[in-house]
């Protein structure tokens, strides 16, 4: 649990569990905050909004994607950070909250886009098909048209999940990156991309350290890799019982 690579007077310690539980709990986090308010964005805009509210809902969920990660950063330390310290009355906001809350914007455009995308491609004959036996717009929404879509919902939350766990400049800037174990979300963390990314630059080439940020670099990938598997499985599964 302990990361401390550049001990002088005792001996250097390569631990990366604080750093995997700062990434979960910082992508977790996010998507516990994503996930709900980006499958209710889609919904909203497939079958209630208005054209002309979609017209001015939908650029606006664009723009958010557009915005590059290091502005989002620095929001999360001018206005975030401040607001999340004086609502817990804490010393500061670089925690692993704060980190949710950047990351959760980050990542609702993805699953808003692909979810409305999923939405769409429902076959005109299942809304009508529920309307004609009773249901209401709202009842033929959560009970017809999401379930039928759920396969593209899940592959929408697994690319949200993949953007959490993967960005690097907006985690850096607003978590607090402290080398401890977190013991909530008021707590700061470090995650793997962001140690990688301060440290890399400056380690000695050909030593122990080096090599262990590319360990580093390696379990992200195998933790990337079991997403997108375990993603994989849930969506033949479904598909199967779909058919």
């Amino acid at each position: 649990m302990t990361w401390n690579p550049t001990a002088s007077y005792t001996e250097p310690e390569y631990g990366i569990g604080a750093m995997i539980i700062g990434t979960f709990m910082v992508s977790i986090g996010a998507l516990a905050i994503a996930v709900p308010l980006g499958i209710g964005t889609a919904a909203y805009l497939s079958d209630v909004a208005s054209p002309r509210v979609r017209e001015i809902i939908k650029p606006v969920v664009e723009i958010l994607a557009g915005i590059p990660s290091v502005v989002v950063g620095f929001l999360g330390i001018v206005f975030v950070g401040p607001a999340i310290a004086k609502v817990f009355h804490i010393p500061n906001g670089l925690n692993a909250l704060n980190g949710s809350i950047l990351l959760a914007v980050m990542a609702i455009p993805t699953i808003v886009s692909i979810s409305e995308d999923a939405l769409k491609s429902v076959p005109r004959s299942f809304t009508e098909a529920s309307l004609a036996l009773g249901g209401t717009k709202w009842q033929t929404l959560a009970r017809v048209k999401i379930p039928a879509a759920m396969s593209g919902i899940i592959a929408a939350c697994m690319l949200g999940m993949g953007r959490a766990i993967g960005e690097t400049m907006t985690v850096l800037m607003a978590t607090g990156c402290a080398q401890a174990v977190p013991h909530g979300f008021l707590d700061s963390v470090r995650t793997m991309t962001t140690t990688i990314a301060i440290e890399l630059g400056e380690v000695p080439f050909n030593t122990t350290h080096y090599y262990a940020l590319f360990a580093i670099g390696l379990v992200l990938f195998i933790i990337t890799f079991i997403v997108n598997m375990i993603s994989e499985m849930v969506l033949h599964k479904y598909q199967k019982v779909v058919k």
